[in-house]
């Protein structure tokens, strides 16, 4: 059925041909990789395993013939099982491809995905390798056959002194639209309809900033509460379309993505996409086996005073380790894909600082900055950084390189102090409404570098913000523990919905203040 080429020059990931399929899968501490092909998305036992045979750059390579599109997949590595120096090998866990291009579904919590036994109550955790076998629970990759029919698609190329970015959520902003059909709420084929476009286009939207559409991963402390995290932020498909947001799974998702950007790029408006290549879905040291973890210790920033616990600069357990090698190409070739073969526009990087960790302070000149700069499809798409993270020195607004726009957080704050009457707040605003050239002007750069916002997906909306002192999210089993208290907010007079019309009045002439200040400012606006 096969044919081995340890030489093949394939890309990483699956590349399928009319008559054959190449596989490569990247992992310099794996004593062996086995490819293992699945006839159902549910099957928990593979119909064929095909080892694949090692080439001296560390990659694992197999051609498979008869393999066709459709064709379901993932890996089982072995190796060392050695967590103090993070090795967390275990054939006993179907792996995901680090270069899928989609999954059967959706990836959800069961047992099996756990990395360690559960402990026994009143024991220390165990931290042995979990035998229970994931296959059963895991979702499979997906060979596909990249063809589309893009027609005279073009980008729209739209100038940063033009652009107008309107930030959303592929399900909410199309679940409850009552013009939106019904099949097609909550999708990639609803936020590309009729209504929609219309709503944008109202607005003079040039580009919508979709929050994270990588494949994402259920969380075991959520699934333990019932719920489901709504955002996003815990990728583990970088090449993949969420299967979340398609009418149907099986690599559909693929399609419906390309025909939302066209049908978006035929509006004249652009698409930028919100990526989170900081941290992964596996969480912490303890968290579950789903790809990365089991294939090869250096895709995370291992504690150098505990190897066996990695570094954590983002609050979710794990730092994928962009300085250099495999996983700073493995980002760079997600970027090039979904620019080149999915024809987006840009990009806004979560946690952005973390990019340029070295050791570990934050470097303008850091590996993937450079890489960016030189890469002659990536360094003329629009890039916006989130300027900070969790770890030491985080916040680092004005301090990314030319060519990079960014999240002004002291924007966002100014304007709302000002607004909410804080005294001593005039002279911040005028340098906001300027330009922030306080901030810019020192690396070079103009006001464009500036992406101005009141609200985004953080924090109040801005009805909550001039109806609130502090927030109130009870209804979702986290004790209001879940986000920012930082919202500098004021209620007017009364704490959520108000009977009096006068402080309804109040707070429907600051919001439009709020967008006002936002629309005469230098810079690049921001709604959401």
């Amino acid at each position: 059925m096969s044919r081995l080429e340890p030489g093949d020059p394939a890309p990483l990931g699956a590349t399928w041909n009319v008559d054959a399929t190449s596989f490569a899968l990247f992992s310099s501490h794996a004593a062996a990789v086995e490819l293992c092909l699945f006839q159902e998305a549910a099957d928990a036992v593979e119909s064929e395993r095909l080892p694949l045979q090692r080439a001296p750059d560390g990659i694992w390579r197999r051609v498979v013939d008869g393999v066709r599109a459709g064709q379901l997949y993932g890996y089982r590595v072995h190796g060392p099982y050695d967590p103090e120096r993070g090795h967390r090998f275990n054939p006993a866990k179907l792996l995901l491809d680090p270069y899928a291009r989609a999954l059967s579904g959706p990836v959800l919590w069961r047992a099996a995905l756990a990395s360690h036994p559960d402990a026994p109550p009143g024991q220390p955790p165990d931290l042995a390798a979990d035998p229970r076998d994931s296959a059963g629970a895991m979702p499979k990759c997906v060979v596909l056959d990249p063809a589309f029919a893009w027609g005279d698609d073009r980008r729209p190329g739209t100038p940063w002194d033009r652009t107008v970015i309107y930030e959303c959520h592929v399900k909410g902003m199309t679940m409850r639209h009552p013009d939106v059909p019904e099949a097609l709420r909550g999708t990639y084929l609803g936020l590309c309809s009729d209504p929609i476009l219309a709503h944008l286009q109202s607005l003079g939207i040039t580009a919508v900033q979709l929050l994270p559409i990588h494949q994402t991963a259920g969380d075991p402390r959520l699934h333990g509460l019932g719920l489901v995290n709504y955002w996003g932020y815990g990728s583990i498909g970088f090449f993949a379309p969420d299967v979340r947001f398609a009418t149907a799974g099986h690599g559909r998702q693929v399609e419906e993505f390309k025909s939302m950007v066209r049908r978006f790029h035929a509006a004249g408006i652009e698409v930028l996409l919100d990526v989170v290549y900081n941290h992964t879905a596996e969480d912490g040291h303890r968290g579950p086996t789903l790809a990365f973890r089991g294939i090869d210790a250096s895709y995370y920033r291992l504690d150098p005073t505990a190897p066996g616990e990695y570094l954590d600069y983002t609050g979710c357990g794990n730092t994928l380790d962009l300085r250099q090698g495999p996983v700073l190409d493995l980002v760079l070739d997600s970027l090039r894909y979904w620019v080149d073969e999915m024809h987006v526009d840009g990009f806004r990087f979560d946690l952005a600082t973390v990019l340029g960790r070295l050791s570990p302070d934050f470097d303008v000149a850091a590996p993937f900055f450079q890489c960016i700069r030189e890469d002659p499809i990536l360094r003329d798409v629009k890039l916006i950084a989130e300027p900070w993270d969790l770890g030491p020195n985080g916040y680092q607004v004005g301090r990314f390189p030319p060519g990079w726009a960014e999240w002004n957080g002291r924007w966002r704050d100014g304007v709302r102090r000002f607004w909410r009457g804080d005294p001593g707040a005039v002279g911040e605003l005028a340098s906001r409404l300027a330009g922030s050239s306080d901030l810019y002007a020192p690396g070079g750069r103009g006001p464009l570098a500036s992406v101005n916002f009141v609200t985004c997906h953080d924090g109040f909306t801005l009805h909550d913000l001039v109806s609130h002192e502090r927030k109130h999210n009870d209804a979702n089993g986290e004790q209001n523990r879940d986000g920012t208290d930082h919202n500098l907010s004021r209620n007017w007079g009364v704490e959520g919905p108000a009977a009096s019309p006068q402080v309804t009045r109040v707070r429907e002439r600051v919001k439009r203040s709020l967008l006002a200040t936002l629309a005469f400012s230098q810079g690049v606006p921001m709604l959401s």
